[in-house]
């Protein structure tokens, strides 16, 4: 895939893909746009009109509650107008290909399209083919990308651990399958994480994975040691069983996060999960919203990103 494609010749973003490629500055530049517009939207007017007079579509081949809402509600505060596209319904499912459905939604005078799509790539095609002037944001391609879960998750880890030079962090479970593990460890190797672990059962660990610059743990108490942020991922339940793993069960057993196994991190470690979480299996049920964990706090920031990202696309913020 050609990195460059999101970005415009004077090194600005113009689409939002992948986190892989993109400079520390950019990064933090979002981060900051989203730390000023989460300010600026704390009062009871959370609306602001940066965008307003633009179109976004929201395009999702794949269902998800959560990313589409918090995708709807940050074009909204943004006083965009909003459409909402569930596209395995409709035109897609009777013949019309990728190119037809964005040709057609684009004669609709759209400005940005977020797109989910099951397939590695997806979101790359679409900004290929796109109009000049039109953006494409990738809200899941595949176990390619999330780049927005990404950097929310990075704002969440900045917002309350500071500096990334300074942080070990564990991110435990289905790595194999994970968008969000590839685009948070770009992510934390660029912003200069000192330290970052995968964990899980060797099924569950893509091969080659250590070129990423992660350090690869199959046991929980060794990855976890002395870590300052775990980041747990979904268990893909359709996934996992058979040649993956014997069971959910057996995968709590050893790699499920419990209020024992709390002893191995740093005494203010913090715990995110991308979520939906299934309880009893990632995580024991009452740490899921215990005074460690920042999951709901993640939702929350996760509106702020993409409204940052879409601002400063669209809205020509600098």
């Amino acid at each position: 895939m050609n990195p460059n494609l999101q970005l415009t010749p004077d090194g600005r973003l113009r689409h939002l893909l992948t986190l892989e490629g993109l400079e520390p500055a950019l990064l933090r530049q979002i981060l900051d746009k989203a730390e000023e517009l989460e300010a600026a939207t704390q009062g009871p007017e959370k609306k602001l009109g940066l965008l307003r007079g633009r179109t976004v579509i929201n395009l999702f081949f794949e269902a998800s509650t959560r990313t589409r809402t918090t995708f709807e509600l940050a074009a909204q505060r943004l006083s965009a107008d909003v459409l909402n596209l569930q596209v395995s319904a409709s035109s897609t499912s009777k013949g019309e290909t990728l190119l037809d459905t964005l040709k057609t939604l684009e004669a609709m005078q759209a400005d940005m399209f977020v797109i989910r799509h099951e397939a590695s790539g997806a979101a790359h095609f679409f900004a290929e083919h796109a109009a000049p002037g039109v953006a494409i944001l990738n809200a899941g391609d595949g176990r390619h990308a999330h780049p927005t879960q990404g950097l929310l998750d990075l704002y969440t880890i900045r917002k309350h651990k500071g500096d990334f030079r300074q942080l070990t962090v564990a991110i435990v479970g289905d790595i194999l399958h994970s968008r969000v593990a590839r685009s948070d460890i770009h992510g934390l190797r660029t912003l200069g994480a000192r330290e970052i672990r995968v964990v899980a059962p060797p099924t569950l660990i893509p091969a080659g994975i250590e070129e990423m610059g992660v350090k690869v743990y199959h046991s929980l108490a060794a990855g976890l040691d002395g870590a300052d942020v775990v980041m747990l991922l979904r268990l893909q339940k359709e996934r996992m069983l058979g040649a993956f793993l014997p069971s959910l069960g057996e995968f709590h057993r050893d790699f499920g996060l419990t209020r024992e196994r709390l002893r191995h991190l740093k005494p203010d470690a913090i715990i995110m999960h991308p979520g939906p979480i299934n309880r009893g299996v990632e995580i024991e049920g009452d740490l899921a919203y215990g005074e460690r964990s920042l999951i709901l706090q993640q939702v929350q920031y996760g509106i702020s990103v993409r409204m940052a990202v879409m601002a400063l696309i669209l809205g020509g913020e600098a």
